[in-house]
């Protein structure tokens, strides 16, 4: 997909076990977008530009998706954020940043901003919940594709050569909006996830949410993060979208001390995608308290 009418530069910083690829644009106190599955940096790209306009805006592609490398392992959501911290504090030298994480990315920014609740000056957490703060995760088994994701090997051996096929049901269910993602979006996607070990990096993510949970129980007993935190869930749920509407707020309340929710109405899942002019302001304001 051209990017020149974003505005965005493509950069790698190799951190040893894992390079990450990132884009960057505009000027101004850095903020950090972290995407979800299935997706990548790509999943920002009405954002991007209105807050280039005030922020230097880093959107990197998680480790193993996107057109960052595939380790076989640190899909753990506290390496994961390590990444991020090494790639913003080390690679890019800022000492403070904004963070907004979606879907799985949601759950990294828990996690980096629980390590470094110094650097981190406001977070915002859009449709999910965190892994061990209580709540129940995957829905009572709504959520169906979290225990298919973590059987081994099964849903690599099902969805090879049917990317565009899987990918596409879920874009086109978890949305409200079916005009959100079109076909050349699917299209970018695809030309990540159809890349050899994209889809196991995928799955290798719902694979240590037992983890995840472990370690977020433990802290989450002895610690709340400090930061202003913004919660914000999409509004319609089954059988038109899969959004988490107040479950996003309730969960991020048992995990930090000053958390503001809203569910944004005629929204699903993928919140930057079908609602990213409400969503800018909302984050515009949230910046500028």
């Amino acid at each position: 997909m051209p990017t020149e009418p974003l505005g965005v530069e493509h950069h790698y910083a190799d951190l040893g076990e894992v390079a990450l690829h990132y884009v960057m644009a505009g000027e101004g106190p850095p903020v950090v977008l972290l995407h979800g599955w299935p997706q990548t940096w790509w999943e920002w790209r009405h954002v991007i530009p209105p807050l280039a306009e005030k922020y230097t805006v880093i959107a990197p592609d998680l480790r193993g998706l996107g057109d960052s490398s595939r380790p076989l392992s640190g899909y753990d959501k506290k390496t994961v954020a390590d990444d991020i911290w090494r790639l913003v504090g080390g690679v890019l030298g800022h000492e403070t940043f904004l963070l907004i994480g979606h879907d799985w990315g949601g759950p990294v920014a828990y996690a980096l901003a629980a390590a470094h609740a110094d650097a981190v000056r406001r977070l915002a957490i859009l449709d999910v919940t965190i892994p061990g703060c209580g709540g129940d995760f995957s829905q009572g088994g709504r959520r169906w594709h979290h225990q298919f994701h973590i059987t081994p090997d099964l849903p690599e051996a099902l969805t090879e050569g049917r990317e565009d096929i899987y990918l596409a049901w879920f874009f086109r269910t978890f949305a409200f909006r079916a005009d959100a993602i079109g076909a050349a979006d699917l299209e970018e996607y695809l030309r990540t996830y159809t890349q050899p070990g994209a889809m196991r990096a995928g799955f290798s993510y719902y694979r240590e949410m037992l983890r995840d949970a472990a370690d977020n129980k433990e802290l989450i007993a002895k610690f709340k993060l400090p930061m202003p935190v913004l919660a914000i869930g999409g509004g319609t749920s089954y059988p038109h979208g899969r959004g988490r509407g107040r479950e996003v707020e309730e969960s991020l309340r048992r995990v930090a001390l000053d958390v503001r929710g809203e569910v944004f109405p005629e929204c699903g899942h993928f919140i930057p995608e079908e609602a990213p002019e409400l969503l800018t302001e909302r984050l515009l304001d949230f910046f500028a308290e």
